[in-house]
This record gives C-alpha cells, sequence and structure tokens, in this order.
C-alpha cells in the first residue's frame, strides 16, 4: 500500500480514470455490436444512424485517450468499408 501523499492521491485517480475508461470501452462495444447487428439485418437506416453514434463516439475516446487514434481511425474505416457494402452511403 502507498504511504506518501502523492501516491495514495495517483492512486485514486487512477481507479477513477479506470472506471471511466471502462464504461466508454464497454459503450463502444456496445455500439459496433448494434451498428453490425443493422448491418446483417440489412436496415441502411438504423446502420447509418449506428454508424454516425459509433463513429462519434470513437472519435471522442481517441481524443480523451481512452484508445489510441490509429486503433479509432481503423473501426472508422472498417465501419465505412461495412457500409459500402450495404450501399447505404
Amino acid at each position: 500500500m502507498a504511504d506518501k501523499k502523492f501516491a495514495i492521491k495517483r492512486n485514486r485517480t487512477s481507479k477513477a480514470a479506470n472506471l471511466r475508461n471502462r464504461a466508454r470501452i464497454s459503450e463502444l462495444k456496445t455500439l459496433e455490436k448494434k451498428f453490425r447487428t443493422a448491418v446483417a439485418a440489412s436496415e441502411s437506416d438504423n446502420a447509418n444512424a449506428a454508424a454516425r453514434a459509433l463513429v462519434s463516439a470513437l472519435d471522442k475516446a481517441a481524443k480523451v485517450g481512452t484508445i489510441h487514434a490509429n486503433r479509432a481511425a481503423n473501426k472508422k474505416s472498417q465501419v465505412g468499408k461495412l457500409l459500402n457494402t450495404l450501399g447505404a452511403k
């Protein structure tokens, strides 16, 4: 256990950040699942809406450092490719 004042505070803040990051990553997974199910069902309107929400969440997560910017870019590319397979763009 940490005994220095700065180490105690660092432990506390990193636990809080970990909870925030886990929540954001969980939200990203949920949004991606919704998008992929809409694509699998060939629902172009739902897929477009889900894609917009997913891309926005990816950008926000990359901006605050929850995920790496390159990972967000790769996921956005995958989303675009899947939308093109629907002909929904």
